[in-house]
């Protein structure tokens, strides 16, 4: 009894913490050129709790299976390949006739780099599919393909795991595309994964944070299904956003096992029943009118929520001229129906993909989907902020920044880059202002080209949509080809979350750059603007500035089982001497990665041996030397 009284109290909590909202404007339905209903209401009961302890913080060691899969395609995906490949040629020849210029427009106050570290690093993925996200409390959640860690703004680690780890379900021995994100209206996090590699059984995972700290407190988990047609089809693509009382996840489904592409899909979820650890229910949206591919749901930029319902904006993977806007009209207790409008914007294509300095291995740049984006609502006007990658000149991409505003069903948009210089690409675009009434924004993104290794930068754009220079958050060590000699998949997005109670205007990021070992790793930033420039103002002390010293390293070591069976794995001295007994657990059948933080370790010459109660697999020989 008092276990259901006290789930009825945090519900009831939740409840009215969320009613201070944001309004969300109803579009002119006479504007609209489809709508598509949603599915039968469906019924998801709690999974089980996660209260997995943290893994030694010191050592960080992490056991996980390697699938390096090939990727479901783009509707469009031979023909934008055949794009590239001209462009490929044309941004070849512009290389000598290079503009001069730099890349601001009109001067913005460039961005500041402030507590920086390293952040989630690679364990046989590749891209790392890394995400960011800061509690109003200064709780910093951060998640790739198959880790998650919690840091305080310091940079001080609180918790580290493997994904399949921390999930502790039998069932499940590998998954991906994770995401996470702070829910300042209801002040929880939701971090999303899903079953891997691809299948006919796809599997989303979902896990509603207890309390507004993970590091004290646990997650309700939810196991929902990836194919909600019943057909075999497996779900991809990810994309989060809340509303007032929901939360909401799109994805593409592709065929199975030919992984062609068959329709995209809206999961409209009750977040409330998810916190209290109770029923979620929730519909689908199939058979979407439009067609779209890739659908971005946003959620409200800056403190709080806004609703009943939500804004979806889709682009053209390939290229086009038009902005594919979506609304659903309401609460799922109040019959709502998802609207479409389309919406003329300045026409947009793919370009090329992008070089890198020491090889002849490109980075593939993808297509145009919509990466990120959020709303916010001042004096009547909605306003929808997002962005992807484009050509902006002889075959190279730059940013392209979108500002749609709902009540007119006007798209402002504006690109930034170097013709002739660089590439930008995987752009996340993040409130930058303490009021609705600023539209600035900033911009975290990758950049590359044959002069260069792949780095990590950010970019300021104010109210005014000028563009500032952009400034160096990591670079990288080395080029990346860690599965592939002739084409590197560079990323399918890049983590930027604003602090929501920072008197002045602060984000967070983490982008992926390249390790000495050709693979990459993720780096974790504040950034701010210069003190004492008298707009958005500053005041933060240089002491909170965090170098790690030194630089925590990992070791990794690639190894294939026949079947599964229980690994112990440890560190001797050059004497056979136990240094450290690293893991005693499951090792997977197939490819398996193991790393561990080898900043520990004094210089000399030390081995790691991985086996089991009848052989050994594996005596790796590792020398520290400063």
């Amino acid at each position: 009894m008092k276990k259901h009284l006290l789930i009825i109290i945090v519900f009831y909590f939740i409840s009215w913490n969320a009613t201070s909202q944001n309004p969300m404007i109803k579009l002119d339905e006479s504007k609209k050129v489809g709508t598509t209903s949603k599915s039968p209401a469906y019924t998801m009961q709690l999974k089980g709790e996660i209260h997995t302890p943290t893994s030694d913080l010191k050592w960080k060691p992490s056991l996980t299976k390697i699938n390096i899969a090939s990727e479901p395609q783009e509707p469009d995906a031979e023909f934008i390949e055949k794009i590239k490949a001209e462009k490929l040629k044309l941004k070849s020849q512009s290389i000598s006739n290079k503009s001069a210029n730099s890349e601001k427009s009109i001067e913005a106050f460039t961005p500041i780099v402030g507590t920086n570290y390293l952040g989630n690093t690679n364990n046989g993925h590749s891209p790392l599919d890394n995400n960011i996200a800061i509690s109003n409390g200064g709780i910093i959640v951060t998640v790739s393909n198959t880790t998650i860690e919690y840091d305080d703004m310091s940079g001080t680690n609180l918790y580290y795991n493997d994904l399949v780890t921390f999930i502790n379900d039998a069932s499940i021995t590998s998954v991906c595309d994770p995401i996470v994100l702070y829910d300042a209206g209801s002040d929880r996090f939701i971090f999303f994964c899903q079953v891997s590699p691809l299948g006919s059984n796809s599997r989303i995972l979902i896990f509603f944070s207890q309390t507004n700290d993970p590091s004290t407190g646990g997650w309700y988990y939810y196991n929902y299904t990836g194919d909600p047609l019943s057909n075999g089809d497996a779900f991809d693509y990810p994309k989060l956003a809340v509303s007032n009382d929901e939360l909401f996840i799109t994805g593409n489904l592709f065929s199975e096992p030919s992984g062609t592409f068959d329709q995209a899909v809206i999961y409209q979820i009750n977040k409330l029943g998810g916190y209290a650890g109770g029923t979620a229910n929730y519909v689908c949206y199939t058979g979407i009118s439009g067609s779209p591919f890739t659908l971005l749901p946003v959620s409200y930029g800056q403190n709080g929520n806004y609703g009943p319902g939500i804004y979806l904006v889709a682009t053209s993977s390939s290229g086009g001229s038009t902005i594919k806007l979506y609304q659903v009209t309401n609460n799922l207790s109040s019959s709502p129906v998802l609207n479409y409008y389309s919406i003329s914007t300045t026409a947009y294509s793919v370009a090329a993909d992008a070089q890198q300095l020491g090889t002849s291995c490109l980075l593939n740049t993808g297509d145009c989907r919509t990466l990120s984006g959020f709303y916010l609502f001042n004096a009547g006007v909605g306003t929808i902020h997002f962005v992807f990658h484009s050509d902006i000149g002889s075959g190279w991409h730059g940013i392209n920044y979108n500002r749609l505003n709902v009540t007119t069903q006007v798209n402002q948009s504006s690109t930034y880059g170097l013709v002739g210089s660089y590439d930008y690409c995987y752009p996340s675009v993040v409130s930058f202002a303490t009021t609705p009434a600023d539209n600035s924004v900033m911009i975290g993104f990758g950049r590359t080209s044959s002069a260069i290794y792949p780095e990590v930068r950010v970019v300021n754009c104010d109210n005014s949509m000028n563009w500032s220079n952009s400034t160096l958050v990591k670079a990288s060590t080395s080029y990346v080809s860690y599965t592939s000699s002739t084409n590197e998949r560079w990323g399918d997005y890049t983590g930027t979350t604003r602090n929501h109670s920072s008197a002045t205007p602060s984000i967070w990021m983490n982008g992926m750059f390249g390790n000495s070992s050709n693979s990459w790793d993720t780096w974790v930033a504040e950034i701010h603007i210069p003190v004492g420039s008298g707009i958005n103002e500053i005041t933060k002390p240089n002491s909170l500035n965090v170098f790690p010293n030194p630089i925590a390293e990992t070791f990794n070591v690639n190894f294939t089982l026949s079947e599964s069976t229980n690994l112990n794995i440890s560190i001797v001295d050059i004497t056979g001497e136990l240094v450290k007994e690293l893991y005693n657990g499951k090792g997977y059948e197939g490819e398996n990665n193991f790393s561990f933080n080898k900043s520990n370790l004094t210089n000399g010459t030390y081995f790691l041996i991985i086996k089991n109660d009848k052989s050994i697999f594996k005596n790796e020989k590792i020398i520290i030397s400063n």
